[in-house]
């Protein structure tokens, strides 16, 4: 996975999180010549770009990414409400655009969203369900841009729920298809980290996983907009 080209440096420590908790890799620039310096062989795999402290600075980078053989995409740059009424002469410069101050949820969507527009290889290493986030690669898990503190056990369970979602499962089936065919554990443990994992969910997406009665657990959704 090749990193996210991104600017200024440092970067705002808001969109440093959305990025860190998303588990996007990400390198931090201070203009065009950098960032050709750094660029990894295969390529950036696209670009946050804050424009609000210096907004010359950043269209600068936007204008060089974008003049190239193959313009650099996804660009996402980020702006203040005092700067939309001079992006109309820019809009070839980025693919999206964030309001500052930056709501990390709204970030984290529009990034998911940039990535599987364009066919990115970041969005593969991704499962998405609204506002749930499972890291395939990292092995973390985030509910609208809150990192989970999951067991390895949790998160194997949430990420074989959520790969299958509508799809009911017994207790039983789920104990050899997440713990193993030589686990011998009761179906108790299943229940115990089904608890476990909606309390960390929290109430407002407890719901996430859903108990069919007499049957087992399936992974539905819940209403929710960024």
């Amino acid at each position: 996975m090749e990193p996210l080209l991104c600017f200024p440096d440092p970067l705002p420590s808001v969109v440093a999180g959305v990025l860190e908790r998303a588990g996007y890799p990400w390198r931090a620039v201070d203009g065009p010549d950098q960032a050709a310096g750094l660029e990894p062989e295969d390529g950036w795999a696209g670009a946050v770009i804050s424009a609000c402290d210096d907004p010359a600075g950043a269209f600068a980078l936007c204008r060089s990414v974008r003049s190239r053989e193959v313009p650099l995409a996804p660009v996402i740059v980020i702006v203040g409400p005092g700067q939309l009424a001079d992006l109309e002469l820019r809009e070839d410069l980025f693919d999206d655009l964030c309001l500052d101050p930056v709501n990390p949820d709204e970030l984290t969507v529009r990034l998911a969203h940039l990535f599987w527009r364009t066919g990115r290889g970041l969005r593969s290493e991704l499962l998405e369900h609204g506002p749930l986030v499972l890291n395939l690669e990292t092995y973390q898990a985030a509910v609208a841009g809150r990192v989970l503190d999951l067991t390895y056990m949790e998160y194997e369970l949430l990420r074989f729920l959520a790969a299958r979602p509508g799809k009911v499962f017994t207790r039983e089936t789920l104990l050899s298809r997440v713990w193993g065919y030589e686990y011998y554990g009761g179906a108790r443990t299943v229940d115990v980290h089904i608890r476990r994992l909606r309390a960390k969910l929290g109430e407002e997406h407890a719901s996430l996983i859903q108990t069919v009665r007499s049957v087992g657990y399936r992974f539905g959704q819940t209403t929710w907009s960024p």
